[in-house]
């Protein structure tokens, strides 16, 4: 198939209108959450052993950036696929990310944990679904999945709004760890990849 590049400028105007759009989604997702999932999420962040990031796609450079701003914390944290990522254990913690929650390399790794003791934390658009049966916990982002074209959710294209906001919650996640852990941000720094 031939893709006709008939693109035409996009004006600055157009540009702030998208942002504006934007915005206004994530602003409105804010509303829908249950906070208390993300109080869930951060008591098992606190006690776990070691923190295993995994998600595909967009979603997964969301988690791996949520992967180095929790190491930058002094946590153990490993990004699941990484030829550097040990065994998952009991006292565990995996995060694993799928809009649909459908994903097969999210699902079997959900799997996996669970059946060594892992406690597992899905973060999904969906209540129900292959992910969450293997979940301990869940964290629903009632974002428009990937194939949900004609969502009243988001106007914004597949998945976009969820894997945008995989990356404010974990931020937003990260800013309390840090302020409640009394570590100065030079410390944090000294953490901070030197091999670039």
């Amino acid at each position: 198939m031939q893709v006709v590049n008939n693109y035409s400028a996009t004006s600055n105007r157009e540009i702030q209108s998208n942002l504006e759009l934007i915005l206004k989604e994530h602003n409105w997702l804010i509303k829908q959450i249950d906070f208390e999932q993300l109080d869930t999420l951060v008591k098992e962040v606190i006690k776990a052993n070691h923190i295993f990031f995994c998600a595909a796609g967009r979603s997964g450079f969301a988690m791996r950036a949520a992967a180095m701003r929790f190491m930058h914390l002094g946590l153990k944290v490993y990004f699941v696929g990484e030829t550097t990522t040990p065994a998952i254990r009991k006292g565990d913690l995996l995060i694993a990310a799928s809009g649909s929650g459908t994903t097969g390399s999210i699902v079997k790794a959900a799997e996996k944990s669970a059946s060594v003791g892992a406690t597992v934390i899905a973060i999904s658009t969906q209540t129900e679904s292959p992910l969450t049966r293997f979940s301990t916990h869940l964290v629903v982002l009632p974002a428009a999945e990937k194939q949900d074209f004609e969502s009243s959710r988001s106007a914004q294209y597949a998945g976009s709004l969820f894997e945008q906001f995989l990356l404010l919650i974990f931020d937003a996640v990260f800013q309390g760890l840090w302020k409640s852990s009394g570590q100065a941000a030079e410390e944090l720094w000294r953490r901070h990849a030197n091999l670039e």
